[in-house]
């Protein structure tokens, strides 16, 4: 075989894995149709089903020790305001790098975690299941004139995690921290907005 056929033949097999990635990513993590964009897309979905997977290892877990009482939230689902393998450290008592990167507000109710994503903002909350907490902070988040983009809800027996894609708006002046407590805000409160 001549090196030019050697070549065509391992782009062709590219182009065909890459087709079978995009079609196994949900759509919401690929922006564009170039080949960065389909692998980081995918690294970003592999990322979220581990935190799936964490969740199903720690319940299978609980269930193998003993019957005991519910878990906190915290310890069914890791939040890292960094992703791991990057290049900057994050460390948790820095609230200058916290700034920069991402927020978090938790409390014994709910743990919330803002973070940049390009220009847009990755909103995640973690907390038992309320019936109507989706409603209060999808109204808080409008109210604060930001346009939801997406969002994913993954629960497991009566805890649950919201993660929203969010653009931020024209009139928005918040800050990733302001968000976050904004938003924990809705878990400490009954009233509906």
């Amino acid at each position: 075989m001549s090196h030019i056929t050697v070549e065509r033949n391992r782009r062709r097999q590219m182009n065909e894995h890459l087709k079978v990635l995009r079609s196994l990513t949900p759509s919401f993590y690929i922006k564009r149709g170039d080949q960065a964009s389909i692998i980081g897309g995918a690294i970003e979905f592999i990322k979220e089903m581990q935190l799936v997977l964490q969740s199903l290892e720690a319940k299978k877990k609980r269930k193998s020790l003993s019957p005991s009482p519910t878990p906190s939230p915290r310890s069914l689902f890791q939040f890292n305001p960094s992703p791991p393998n990057s290049n900057t450290p994050l460390e948790s008592d820095s609230s200058q790098t916290v700034k920069e990167l991402g927020a978090c507000c938790n409390s014994p109710v709910a743990d919330v975690e803002a973070k940049f994503s390009g220009s847009n903002v990755i909103l995640r909350t973690l907390s038992k299941r309320i019936p109507g907490q989706v409603v209060k902070i999808v109204s808080a988040l409008e109210r604060l004139d930001f346009e939801i983009l997406h969002l994913n809800i993954s629960s497991m027996e009566d805890t649950v995690l919201y993660s929203f894609v969010i653009k931020i708006g024209l009139e928005c002046q918040l800050s990733l921290e302001d968000l976050a407590v904004e938003v924990q805000q809705c878990f400490c409160q009954d009233m509906i907005y």
